[in-house]
């Protein structure tokens, strides 16, 4: 196993640009077209994940996660802050997972694990005084 080679400042903002690129195109897919996004209230993990609070068209505002894991969003209601939606995004994925289990294939196994493993890691960033004050 290779040991990661740090990002240069460029980096990161380049690999935080492809991320709102890549939130707002998942959105976009789902019929949702963002109108702004709220940087103060949005987080960064580079290079693991970006979540962001984009406001749609119709003013409707979003939770979008997105980075080396599967991307996926909530309603702003199920969490006033980042810390919080981290935390949503982690029981919605054991849910998720745990229906996928009990569909008993192959495909949806893995893809239920890959959650599972996810969702463990977002809750210990959750957890992680350090990363909130």
């Amino acid at each position: 196993m290779t040991e990661a080679v740090p990002m240069t400042e460029e980096q990161q903002q380049q690999w935080i640009r492809e991320q709102y690129q890549l939130a707002t195109k998942y959105l976009a897919e789902k019929g949702i077209v963002t109108n702004s996004v709220n940087a103060e209230d949005s987080r960064y993990l580079v290079p693991l994940l970006a979540l962001w609070k984009l406001t749609s068209l119709d003013g409707k505002k979003f939770w979008v996660l997105c980075g080396d894991l599967p991307s996926d969003h909530s309603s702003f209601d199920v969490a006033p802050n980042a810390r919080e939606a981290l935390r949503h995004f982690s029981l919605k994925w054991q849910m998720q997972a745990e229906n996928l289990l009990q569909a008993n294939t192959d495909e949806q196994n893995d893809f239920a694990n890959l959650l599972i493993g996810r969702a463990d890691g977002l809750y210990k960033l959750y957890d992680d005084e350090s990363l909130w004050k």
